[in-house]
């Protein structure tokens, strides 16, 4: 789930005259092209904003299935549980390298379709193909020759005729190899439930890798894309909705894991609880990315170049235009100076005055100095950066961002570690079940009871996670930015002390909330203090030569 952001648009500017004549033209001009683009450059309603970020919404869906039951899934397959952590590890680290060619492909996109919705629609493709390999694992396993569970089976009998293929050319039982893959140790003995998901296991693994790559990524076009089809003024209320929808999203679709579809019809008919779950995710995903992707017609990228008044307004560009206009007041006043200056030349003698003149018209041709025109350049800077150059950002960033950013990556690897083993644990050491037992055994029904259990808990955070990042800057005014984020950072740490040291069904309801309030700080303070610090002037967002920072 994410908070919701602020606007960089200054209030001053939304009843300014300038500013509202600027809109006007560019929307009569953007009315005129072949395609009517005049909606990017009109004040939206709560319903478009719906509409626009219905996306968010069907990610939060996928976000609750997949923290919730990925990790249930894998363990039942046979993944222990320190490979598990480094499955969930591959999809950032792909991330850190792909994650700024992606955003650059999204800038530089040239499609007729706009640059933000066909790299949203390719990820959401790669989703949704994730979203189905994850729980369908298992039968496209057995499609490859997968025997999946074995069944209680006695070692003696492996050398008997009927198990004629666990014994090698030699006559010698291939046990030792399978042993450490089919036995799961439970209360210190060695149960005899013997799985083969060998093929289950990579598909699960991929289905993994592409769910939550895809799902990361599909949050930077589809905010952009918000941002892009909105007026400056509307941002606010843009984010904010963005935010709740993010919120009801993640809340709906946690609950909705908690239910037990093993007992309605249309879960029995679709496989169990957890195919149940990811099939209505899917399409609850592909309703929202529909619903927003035909929400706005975006202006393709060869327009924007070709077309300055298609161009979004921006700071620079308002400051740039009053500066125009002012300078054609000053050269209407200097130019009446100038004729003065020649009537008093022809009755007066004095041979300095030609130069006077000269001087005069010389000072009515140079425009004044533009304050928008560094904040311009920069813009542009930002938006050409490369891969290259962000690695170079990372290397050569000052102190003062390199304290928030370590400070920044504790915060997100102890909540993940919550968030990714959450369902989990209460399914282990709340309920005291097993994800390693046969399915039918009551220690797999017991660890199932419990991941649902545990997903109401992860409504909780997600509804936690929603109403607190909405307090935050109102806190902020209060109470100061550090007691603000310390505070709740020490918060989440007694909460997740105390689930662990008091497991029961109590302490991981009610502290479920201490996990949503470090999420929504997580997804505020960060950008609040890095505000902060360039409104101080510590940093500014000019790059440093190749790329970096530029302290100041």
């Amino acid at each position: 789930m994410v908070a919701g952001g602020g606007t960089n648009f200054h209030s001053d500017f939304i009843n300014d005259p300038v500013v509202q004549e600027m809109r006007r033209v560019r929307e009569e001009n953007a009315r005129r092209q072949k395609q009517d683009y005049s909606h990017v450059f009109r004040r939206k309603t709560r319903f478009d904003f719906i509409r626009i970020s219905a996306v968010i919404m069907g990610m939060e869906f996928v976000y609750s299935a997949e923290t919730a039951f990925v990790s249930p899934i894998l363990l039942g397959i046979g993944i222990e549980h320190h490979l598990m952590t480094m499955v969930w590890g591959i999809s950032p680290l792909i991330g850190f390298f792909m994650s700024p060619v992606i955003g650059s492909v999204s800038d530089r996109c040239r499609s007729r379709f706009g640059r933000r919705r066909p790299v949203l629609l390719a990820l959401g493709i790669g989703l949704i193909i994730g979203c189905l390999l994850v729980p369908y694992g298992k039968n496209i396993g057995s499609w490859f020759g997968d025997l999946g569970e074995l069944g209680p089976v006695d070692p003696l009998t492996l050398l008997e005729p009927s198990t004629a293929l666990l014994v090698d050319l030699n006559g010698t039982a291939a046990t030792d190899a399978l042993r450490a893959y089919n036995f799961y140790r439970i209360d210190e003995e060695i149960a005899e439930h013997r799985v083969d998901y060998r093929w289950a296991i990579v598909i699960t693994i991929i289905g993994t890798i592409l769910m939550d790559f895809n799902a990361d990524n599909c949050m930077t076009p589809s905010r952009a894309y918000l941002l892009d089809v909105c007026v400056p003024e509307d941002h606010g209320r843009a984010c904010s909705t963005f935010s709740i929808l993010a919120g009801l999203g993640g809340s709906i679709g946690y609950a909705m894991g908690g239910i037990n579809w093993d007992e309605t019809s249309f879960g029995e008919f679709l496989g169990g609880s957890i195919k149940t779950v990811f099939t209505l995710v899917v399409i609850i995903f592909a309703i929202c990315l529909i619903v927003s992707m035909t929400s706005f017609r975006e202006i393709p990228l060869e327009l924007l170049e070709a077309d300055e008044l298609l161009r979004p307004m921006t700071e620079a560009t308002i400051k740039k235009e009053k500066a125009r206009r002012d300078q054609q007041i000053f050269t209407i006043k200097d130019v009446s100076k100038t004729l003065t200056a020649q009537l008093q030349a022809i009755q007066s003698p004095d041979h300095a005055v030609p130069q006077k003149i000269n001087n005069a018209l010389v000072d009515a041709e140079q425009p004044p100095p533009v304050d928008g025109a560094l904040e311009e350049e920069e813009e542009e800077e930002s938006m050409n950066m490369s891969p290259k150059d962000f690695i170079k950002s990372i290397v050569m960033m000052p102190k003062s961002i390199a304290i928030l950013c370590l400070t920044n990556l504790f915060c997100w690897m102890s909540h993940l570690s919550y968030a990714l083993y959450f369902t989990d644990f209460v399914g282990e050491e709340v309920f005291g079940g097993n994800p390693a037992a046969p399915n039918a055994s009551a220690d797999y029904q017991l660890f199932l009871e419990g991941v649902r259990y545990g997903c109401f808990g992860m409504a909780i955070y997600s509804i936690a996670c929603s109403t607190y990042s909405f307090t935050i800057e109102k806190l902020i005014k209060v109470l100061k930015a550090r007691t603000v984020y310390c505070g709740g950072l020490f918060i989440d740490a007694i909460g997740m002390c105390c689930m662990a040291l008091f497991p029961n069904k109590v302490t991981v309801f009610v502290l479920s909330a201490t996990g949503g309030m470090v999420y929504a700080l997580l997804f505020t303070m960060p950008f609040l203090l890095l505000g902060q610090y360039h409104a101080k002037g510590t940093v500014s967002m000019r790059r440093y030569g190749v790329g970096g920072w530029h302290p100041r």
